[in-house]
């Protein structure tokens, strides 16, 4: 365990100290990637903390942004992103103090299960064969930012663009290639392990940068104690350890 994540460890057990009297229902927004792992996550917060009650908001990060922004009731905000998450600071929504990063993930390439195409890198796409690629709006999705910090670099770029198909995140692009209406599809290597009999991976799609996913309490929150309090659980080895069963890497 690393120092920092150590400090945070402590700081829950502290906060943790009146238990009862803390104890408050909060609103977690966080990215659809995350849907299967944080709902685990919020249970065994819920075990350690009795009497608090966690309710989650999943979705495209970037409309989750937005969301906030129009006032949505939001204590903790789960980006998939470090650009969101910034994006989300800039304007004061979430609190600076109570910013961590707490997994990493993977780009993948993947394709239906039964697809009989020769996929094996992103360049693949160019093929004759490839017609429709899943791929997250960039404008408001950070699979689709990094997805296309990959594309928009490649020579074929032209005859894959034409191509794309933009979901509004990323569980949708993987439901576009689970259920075949697409040939391949770009996302988190976290969402293609729930569906290893719809889909299959043929290409880790290598990055300039590493994919990261902060949290935050928000300053529009009425329940900072409880907030803050759930964004130091999701550092401890207790939720680590959940993160790290679907998928996700340590921070």
């Amino acid at each position: 365990m690393n120092r920092r994540i150590g400090m945070a460890v402590a700081a829950v057990w502290l906060l943790g100290g009146s238990v009862a009297a803390q104890a408050a229902e909060i609103t977690v927004s966080a990215a659809a990637s995350l849907t299967n792992a944080f709902r685990e996550v919020g249970q065994a917060y819920e075990r350690r903390y009795p009497g608090a009650r966690v309710h989650f908001n999943f979705g495209g990060s970037g409309a989750l942004l937005q969301q906030m922004a129009k006032g949505a009731p939001v204590d903790v905000f789960a980006s998939a992103d470090e650009e969101t998450m910034n994006q989300a600071q800039q304007h004061g929504l979430v609190r600076a103090d109570a910013r961590r990063d707490f997994a990493r993930n993977a780009l993948v390439l993947i394709v239906p299960a039964d697809s009989r195409l020769a996929l094996h890198r992103v360049e693949d796409l160019a093929q004759p064969g490839v017609h429709r690629v899943a791929v997250g709006n960039p404008a408001s999705v950070p699979v689709g930012r990094y997805s296309m910090m990959v594309l928009g670099r490649l020579k074929s770029w032209p005859q894959i663009q034409p191509r794309v198909i933009h979901a509004a995140n990323v569980r949708q692009a993987l439901d576009y290639v689970a259920r075949g209406e697409v040939d391949a599809g770009l996302v988190y290597r976290t969402d293609a392990a729930i569906m290893p009999g719809k889909v299959k991976v043929v290409a880790t799609v290598p990055l300039p940068v590493a994919i990261r996913y902060p949290i935050a309490s928000t300053t529009g929150s009425s329940q900072q104690v409880e907030a803050r309090r759930f964004v130091l659980f999701v550092l401890t080895p207790e939720a680590q350890a959940l993160l790290a069963r679907y998928g996700f890497g340590r921070p």
